[in-house]
């Protein structure tokens, strides 16, 4: 994985769990933070760029969804 994807990568799983950290029930912050950290380790060694840029898209759609629900 080259620098800058992998920093892209760094970027928005810290986004994703700063993100998750406003839903105000705890039950649903805890489920969120736990997907999201359970995804990210699922995925980590995938090599294909093609997949890679596949669940970047994904993790962003999720962004998304996450700030829209936690406000």
């Amino acid at each position: 994985m080259a620098a800058s994807s992998r920093a892209q990568v760094l970027r928005l799983y810290r986004a994703l769990l700063r993100e998750s950290q406003r839903f105000s029930g705890y039950n649903y912050r805890t489920y969120a933070i736990r997907r999201i950290r359970d995804a990210f380790r699922e995925n980590k060694n995938i090599k294909d760029s093609e997949k890679i840029e596949e669940l970047v898209n994904k993790a962003k759609a999720n962004l998304e969804v996450i700030r829209r629900q936690a406000t």
